[in-house]
């Protein structure tokens, strides 16, 4: 059995502590999140709250594909957090991440970071019409996600409840979560406006958020518009025949 780690050395005088609860993990007693296909855990440590995320035991083809030719989702969660750190994009701080692989295969990985107490998620900006300051909330996020591309970001999980919020003397401030599906390249006008794809099909919405992305980025208003609502009523599109067929196979 091969274990893998990599830890903030920021973080070092927490190490012990850290494996301790990533080695005992089912049977931890931390807050729980989530308990989906993920499984997250909050813990407090002496002078920090920390998040621990287990992520899902991959299938024999996944640990083949994981053992190979790709990076664990623990492992690129923590070295993207890092980049957007230095890239000067707002994250939970990444604390380390660790893997054990049997035979040359993926068995198990967690990522862990510290706690952010975050006053929202975006997705209740979005999805409530009477959301206090709605409009200057979702014009300053579309600000972020405009810096998001300038930076190289392809953040291919932009949806609504990968954004967290916290408010500074009313001012909200960005941060992304569930890193670990990221590129890092130059994206062109029409990859810019497909990355808004996974975050609303409400018209008024992509009204809003179109036309602050025209003006930021010096673009026709109803260009950006035609072009958003397309992608995004693709992406349910595309969505809602992925959602048939696994039905129809189970």
């Amino acid at each position: 059995m091969n274990k893998s780690i990599e830890f903030n050395s920021k973080y070092i005088n927490f190490k012990e502590e850290i494996l301790s609860i990533i080695k005992n993990f089912s049977t931890s007693n931390g807050q729980t999140i989530k308990d989906h296909r993920n499984n997250i855990k909050k813990f407090s440590l002496e002078q920090i709250q920390i998040n621990v995320k287990s992520f899902g035991v991959p299938n024999f083809f996944n640990s083949i594909v994981y053992a190979f030719f790709r990076l664990s989702k623990a492992n690129r969660s923590y070295n993207y957090a890092m980049k957007l750190l230095n890239l000067g994009i707002n994250t939970p701080v990444p604390i380390c991440y660790y893997e054990v692989k049997k035979n040359g295969l993926l068995t198990s990985s967690f990522y862990v970071s510290e706690q952010l107490d975050f006053d929202f998620a975006i997705s209740e900006v979005i999805n409530n019409v009477n959301y206090p300051d709605r409009i200057n909330i979702l014009n300053d996020f579309v600000g972020f996600t405009l810096k998001l591309h300038e930076n190289g970001i392809n953040f291919l999980d932009h949806s609504p409840g990968n954004t967290l919020v916290k408010l500074n003397n009313s001012r909200p401030i960005f941060y992304l979560v569930d890193l670990n599906r990221m590129k890092f390249e130059e994206m062109n006008f029409k990859m810019r406006i497909m990355n808004f794809r996974r975050l609303t099909n409400d018209k008024e919405v992509i009204r809003i958020i179109s036309r602050e992305y025209a003006i930021l980025s010096n673009r026709s208003e109803e260009e950006v518009f035609k072009l958003m609502m397309y992608y995004s009523n693709q992406f349910l599109s595309r969505r809602s025949i992925r959602k048939k067929i696994k039905k129809f196979f189970s």
